[in-house]
């Protein structure tokens, strides 16, 4: 899974990642892996943090083509 995490949250006045983290309770080492793409982040967490960043989930996560091929 792809993630624009990071543009979003410098769109957003260049929140750093421990803000972000802080806004929607989690600790600063899940947003790195999540923006480094180790960690697919709940269905909660991902609409928390499309909400915190005025965006959808659709825009802030997009599926990879390998990703696609396990609808198969």
């Amino acid at each position: 899974m792809k993630t624009h995490l990071r543009k979003f949250r410098f769109n957003n006045g260049e929140l750093s990642q421990q803000e972000l983290a802080t806004s929607v309770n989690v600790s600063r080492q899940t947003i790195i892996a999540i923006e480094s793409g180790d960690y697919s982040p709940s269905v909660k967490l991902a609409l928390l943090l499309a909400k915190k960043l005025n965006t959808t989930v659709e825009q802030l996560f997009e599926l990879e083509e390998n990703d696609l091929t396990e609808l198969k």
